[in-house]
């Protein structure tokens, strides 16, 4: 490997093949799929989905590694390799639009980088991302635990969980501090997030405190409000956002609207 990997990109190269066939599964690829992948890193995986779907959109924000990358992948026609920020390329308006995201996803990205894909990105229905262990346990943690957050809310409003599979360091180089999982899901829309989102994150931000103080603090409504509307669902005014069902943000939000 010629290619340093920049710490502070987040960057952790897939280097061992063996995963690649469960990546593969837990995809379900198949020849007509059109896949989006971020941070293709060296191009292993990327090289493998060129080979099983009929076209890979493959993102990477670091210009340094096009040679390494050109060099792997110049043999596939069906990739496109797309430079700049996966958060700021508008991956709605890709052609032909990506019905899958698989990819080792770069730790600094990956919640942010799921979510905005389940909000904007209406054509994906399957995901297989590989992110560290701590994240993918949040995207689908039960409410009053210690993992469930505002990306679990908004996870399980868009996505069901249909595989996962934990993935030992010695995958990466250089090889991370932390464990990592392949989490796959597909959407299944219980509510659009875009109308919840505010509400959600508002409710997160100071966990600490009550739904009703973190949400007037946003200024989205009043504490009162808040707490009148939770009234209205059965729980107490020093209710905590973790207390709430996922489905029960949607009521919430509809009742501040």
């Amino acid at each position: 490997m010629n290619v340093a990997p920049k710490k502070a990109l987040g960057q952790h190269f897939l280097v061992d093949e063996n995963i690649l066939g469960v990546i593969e599964r837990l995809s379900e690829l198949r020849p007509t799929d059109v896949v989006l992948e971020v941070g293709p890193g060296l191009g292993i995986l990327t090289r493998r989905l060129a080979e099983r779907a009929q076209l890979v959109h493959s993102i990477e924000l670091d210009r340094s590694l096009e040679p390494e990358l050109r060099a792997v992948l110049d043999a596939y026609s069906n990739v496109r390799l797309l430079w700049g920020d996966a958060l700021r390329l508008a991956i709605d308006e890709l052609e032909p639009a990506p019905s899958k995201l698989v990819a080792n996803l770069p730790y600094n990205v990956a919640t942010p980088l799921v979510v905005e894909s389940l909000e904007h990105a209406p054509s994906l229905q399957r995901w297989c991302v590989m992110v560290q262990r701590e994240v993918a346990d949040r995207f689908f943690a039960e409410p009053r635990t210690k993992a469930y957050g505002a990306v679990s809310v908004l996870v399980q409003l868009s996505a069901q969980k249909v595989g996962f599979h934990p993935v030992s360091p010695s995958v990466f180089r250089p090889q991370p501090r932390v464990d990592s999982a392949l989490v796959a899901f597909e959407r299944a829309v219980v509510a659009p997030i875009s109308d919840v989102r505010p509400v959600v994150e508002a409710a997160f931000a100071h966990r600490r405190k009550t739904a009703g103080n973190s949400i007037a603090l946003s200024g989205l409504a009043s504490r009162a409000e808040v707490e009148t509307a939770l009234a209205s669902m059965g729980h107490g005014g020093n209710a905590r956002a973790e207390e709430l069902e996922p489905r029960e943000f949607v009521q919430l939000a509809e009742l501040l609207a």
